[in-house]
């Protein structure tokens, strides 16, 4: 199955958000786990490098992959059904080349933040993402949220965002999260991010991997 992570607004969390995903993945549910980084700052793979640099056994291969490359890639890594292919996408959708990535997807999860800018973006990607494929559900997840800012507009985002798709309960913005790598969550983020990533598998990851 191939899930896809994107959302137009660089910071959203993305990459890190792919990365607790690909860690949890691997390590509680002991899946076969592929990430393809096609974002532009290749930040998930630049992590990866690093760990191998200090001898450190992965759990699961990263690949720097642009979209040329992504039909053939993608082909041999499905032809295991029980391969789950993570893509961290691009931050902007205005290559015609993604169209093929989106079309691809089995699910698709968006991180964004509730200030204004963010929403913008987070409404452009799931427009875009329906016209190409919308039988891919959409899961919003609201990320890096500060627990001591209101936000006035939350109910009315949440309201247009439910359009589109899902939106699943916060994660907290901590700073801890710039620790996650390619071989560690840090055991401190776990109790912010374990509900989230415990309603994904459980609702829309479980059901799509065979026996």
């Amino acid at each position: 199955m191939v899930i896809l992570i994107g959302n137009q607004k660089g910071g959203a969390g993305k990459s890190t958000l792919t990365l607790l995903l690909a860690n949890y993945l691997t390590s509680v549910h002991e899946e076969k786990v592929t990430v393809l980084d096609m974002d532009y700052q290749q930040s998930v793979s630049s992590k990866y490098e690093k760990a191998k640099i200090l001898e450190n056994e992965p759990p699961y291969e990263i690949v720097a992959v642009d979209l040329a490359q992504f039909p053939i890639l993608l082909k041999v890594l499905t032809k295991s059904p029980k391969e789950i292919v993570l893509i961290d996408l691009p931050g902007k959708m205005d290559d015609d080349g993604l169209i093929p990535v989106i079309l691809s997807g089995d699910i698709i999860l968006c991180p964004f933040n509730y200030d204004e800018f963010s929403v913008d973006s987070t409404l452009l990607f799931a427009m875009v993402v329906q016209k190409i494929h919308s039988r891919a559900p959409l899961i919003f997840i609201p990320n890096r949220i500060k627990s001591n800012v209101r936000y006035d507009t939350q109910m009315e985002v949440e309201r247009v965002m439910s359009k589109f798709g899902t939106i699943t309960p916060t994660i907290a913005d901590r700073i801890d999260f710039q620790r996650v790598n390619t071989l560690h969550t840090p055991t401190i983020v776990l109790p912010a991010i374990l509900p989230i990533l415990n309603l994904i598998y459980d609702n829309y990851i479980k059901k799509e991997i065979p026996e």
